[in-house]
């Protein structure tokens, strides 16, 4: 999912790092007002996780590519902001010092996989009521399914590849990611919660889970 340099003209890499740099700016002031000092350490280790998993690319047609994505994990577990924040440090890390992603792409891919994707889950989960099995999956598909076809319509909108031909390949092959990112982070949000290494209840249990 992560587009590289040459694909997007400069009305849209601008156009999306405006949109991304605004989304990341108001969620460092969010997360500073909940986020919790016990809470720092499980947002470093669900950062890595993310990381890792995110390492595993394979192509999808139309110049990009498909992996997990981890967005709705870290919503689930710590909010919508902070799930901006780990997903931002992530491309970043990606693109600066793996090529993963290209540099003048950034703002694009952080805005579909940082911003898009974990308010995609957190939508999911406000309107089905918190982080129940069915709303993590759902949530997760639905996270996946959003950052791909904005992907698709940035690339579409920068010249790079027929809309038709982009939107089919990436939102086909995410119906089927979407799946396998649901039933993963359903594993690792049970795992977390029956482990208590998260020192406190889901965001969405105490009302911390807003956008505003």
């Amino acid at each position: 999912m992560h587009i590289p340099d040459g694909f997007l003209d400069a009305k849209t890499w601008l156009g999306a790092a405006a949109l991304s740099g605004a989304a990341v700016g108001y969620g460092l002031k969010k997360t500073g007002e909940a986020l919790q000092d016990r809470q720092i350490p499980v947002l470093g280790v669900l950062g890595a996780f993310i990381f890792a998993a995110q390492m595993v690319n394979f192509p999808v047609g139309g110049g990009t590519s498909g992996h997990l994505l981890g967005a709705a994990l870290a919503t689930a577990l710590l909010g919508p902001w902070s799930a901006t924040l780990i997903l931002t440090t992530v491309l970043i890390i990606q693109a600066i010092f793996f090529a993963d992603g290209g540099i003048t792409a950034l703002g694009a891919n952080v805005l579909n996989m940082a911003v898009i994707a974990p308010m995609a889950a957190h939508c999911v989960y406000r309107l089905l009521g918190g982080v129940r099995p069915l709303s993590v999956f759902l949530g997760s598909w639905c996270s996946v399914i959003a950052a791909a076809t904005a992907t698709a319509l940035e690339l579409a909108l920068a010249g790079a590849v027929p809309l038709p031909a982009v939107l089919t390949a990436m939102v086909g092959w995410h119906l089927l990611i979407g799946i396998g990112e649901g039933l993963v982070t359903c594993a690792v949000v049970a795992f977390v919660s029956r482990s208590g290494l998260l020192p406190s209840a889901s965001p969405y249990e105490n009302g911390e889970g807003k956008i505003a």
